[in-house]
């Protein structure tokens, strides 16, 4: 199979980055992450694993993929796959409630059985550990292969500056 690149972007702060996807390691997120873009939503900066932003959508794959090529210590340019479960996610500690109601609308995963989180790791130093929950390990799906430096000075302003109204967004490139 030829390699697969998808682009990452943070929309309103005109930013983008070039992911290769790593077929070889994680074939079945791969796949149904491939098969469903474009996919994204609102960002958020993580408030436990340190240099992660993500975007929380509805599951889209057939069947969640198994923890393939998993990892709880990714390194910068890393694209991980995460599925929580509603529950996993209803504690107000997390803030999307608070965000949603700011905006006039529902928490991102209100209403949904299951949620998937995809995020880009952009710098070192990242443990997934939850306070609540423990290890949460991830599935390592792409690699950014370019931007990462303009990409990783764009999640430093999010995490200074807020992330309200600025999405995160995967596209084939």
């Amino acid at each position: 199979m030829p390699d697969r690149f998808i682009e990452v972007s943070l929309d309103k702060r005109g930013v983008s980055c070039t992911a290769k996807l790593l077929d070889d390691r994680a074939p079945i997120t791969c796949a149904a992450v491939w098969d469903a873009l474009p996919l994204g939503g609102d960002v958020y900066h993580a408030k436990y694993a340190r240099n992660e932003i993500y975007a929380l959508i509805p599951p889209f794959a057939p069947q969640e993929p198994p923890l393939e090529n998993p990892t709880i210590t990714p390194i910068p340019g890393d694209l991980c796959y995460f599925t929580f479960s509603d529950t996993q996610l209803a504690t107000s500690s997390y803030g999307y409630e608070a965000a949603a109601e700011q905006r006039g609308n529902e928490a991102a995963h209100a209403g949904r059985n299951t949620v998937i989180d995809l995020a880009l790791f952009y710098e070192r130093n990242n443990l997934l550990i939850n306070g609540d929950a423990g290890w949460v390990p991830g599935i390592v799906w792409g690699q950014v292969v370019e931007g990462l430096d303009g990409m990783a000075e764009a999640c430093q302003d999010l995490w200074r500056a807020g992330a309200l109204g600025e999405s995160l967004n995967f596209r084939r490139a």
